[in-house]
């Protein structure tokens, strides 16, 4: 039995079942279409750079000073003091003290003052001020602004290249033989040393060492020949060039206000005041002090000192210094510098840069049409079963089918068919990285071949 809705390629209104004819007895079976993404494993390969670090051993040669110390003889002559002592007899006059008690008169006045209170008449002039109105002329200078316009010179810095040498010197020397002595077993041994000035190889500031035990190098050893560097310094002209600073002078034009004098009369007034005199007459209490003097007597011992002159004999050692010269011989250290070479490996760090493939595995999106049998009322029949090669997107639930109506009774009021269907409802999808950075369609939407979208109810008969 057909619907007669289905017939007309049409959807029947809410609340309202399909009518079955009696006359035509044909039984046809009508499909929906439900689409549905699956996603298929891919293996997809790509490649990264990988950076190493790489170690290359070179060997360099250094050339560095070697100092040594040689002793120099020197021949001087010294002038010597020789002291000789005698003695002479010197006569000295010397005061010695001598101490007397005498008696001094510190006798004093002690002044004692007496108040006494008298009143005396006092006539005092006294000013008073008198407040006069009047009239000035003022004369005071305004300045009045005048603008001009004024060229002024500005100074602008451009650089110029200048070309100048300097002189570098290269060592071009070369290698020459030279005996050189090779100490024994003992480089130092232990030898007096007399008291001598010394010079200190790094400051080169002169001391003087006292006599005494010190080690000394040992000379003893054979004479070997070696290739010594002989450098040789020359000359070389290098061509450099800099920028010079020039200024130049430019000439602006400068808005400049002058301000010009221009003198203003007016009438200020002007208040002046006069003192006028007065005479008063006033009494005054005057208190006045009389001093009364009294005689106190003091006599105060003291010690007096009286130098009495006395004559002495001393004995005064003299001594008279002669001059002897004297020869003397000094070693001079002396430091001699010799170039050593040295050679050492180092290692040098190189960067190398390498392509390494990467393997991984993505889920490429792929849409896939079923055919679903409904009923007259467009309910599904039968669920849809997914491949069993492809990969459901996790989230992604399969459309169950409803019950089949029940029969309906004569004794309900309402039938199966006058109930609307229930549709299954479209769930979300998460969104998947798809291959090559894209991203499969969300929130259950997806297009549909022949421009159809889901959701949408197609009818065959």
């Amino acid at each position: 039995m057909i619907c007669a809705v289905l017939l007309t390629g049409g959807h029947r209104a809410e609340g309202q079942c399909c009518t079955y004819s009696a006359a035509v007895p044909i039984e046809q079976t009508t499909y929906r279409i439900v689409y549905q993404t699956v996603y298929e494993p891919v293996e997809i390969t790509t490649y990264r750079t990988v950076c190493e670090t790489q170690y290359e051993e070179r060997k360099i040669v250094s050339y560095k000073p070697v100092w040594e110390t040689q002793y120099r003889e020197q021949r001087y002559t010294v002038s010597r003091l020789v002291p000789e002592t005698s003695v002479r007899e010197e006569r000295v006059r010397v005061l010695k003290p001598v101490w007397e008690t005498q008696y001094r008169d510190e006798s004093y006045n002690v002044v004692r003052y007496v108040q006494e209170t008298a009143e005396r008449e006092e006539q005092v002039r006294v000013l008073k001020p008198v407040w006069e109105t009047s009239e000035r002329e003022e004369v005071y200078t305004v300045m009045r602004p005048v603008k001009e316009v004024v060229y002024r010179t500005d100074y602008t810095t451009v650089t110029e290249p200048v070309v100048t040498y300097r002189t570098q010197y290269v060592d071009m020397g070369g290698y020459r033989e030279q005996l050189v002595l090779k100490p024994g077993l003992f480089q130092n041994r232990l030898s007096w040393e007399s008291g001598r000035p010394v010079v200190d190889p790094i400051t080169g500031a002169v001391t003087w060492q006292p006599g005494g035990l010190y080690w000394v190098p040992n000379n003893r050893g054979r004479y070997e020949v070696r290739q010594v560097w002989q450098p040789n310094v020359v000359a070389q002209t290098v061509p450099q060039t800099q920028y010079v600073a020039k200024s130049i002078p430019v000439q602006v034009p400068v808005e400049v206000t002058r301000y010009q004098p221009e003198q203003v009369r007016r009438k200020v007034p002007v208040q002046t005041c006069r003192m006028v005199e007065e005479v008063q007459v006033r009494k005054i209490p005057v208190t006045v002090t009389k001093p009364v003097v009294e005689r106190v007597e003091k006599q105060v011992p003291v010690q007096v000192c009286r130098m009495v002159e006395e004559e002495q004999v001393r004995q005064i050692p003299v001594t008279v210094y002669k001059q002897v010269c004297e020869e003397r011989v000094q070693q001079i250290p002396v430091q001699v510098c010799r170039t050593a070479v040295e050679e050492r490996t180092v290692q040098i760090p190189r960067t190398v840069q390498r392509i390494e493939p990467v393997t991984y595995t993505t889920y490429r999106p792929r849409t896939i049409a079923c055919r679903v049998p409904v009923d007259p009322c467009l309910v599904p029949l039968e669920s849809v079963c997914p491949p069993a090669t492809t990969y459901v997107a996790p989230g992604t639930s399969v459309p169950a089918p409803s019950p089949a109506p029940a029969p309906a009774t004569s004794g309900s009021g309402t039938s199966a068919a006058d109930q609307p269907p229930q549709l299954p409802r479209q769930t979300q999808r998460p969104v998947l990285p798809g291959p090559a950075g894209e991203e499969s369609p969300s929130n259950g939407e997806e297009s549909a071949p022949n421009g159809q979208s889901e959701g949408s109810e197609t009818s065959s008969t």
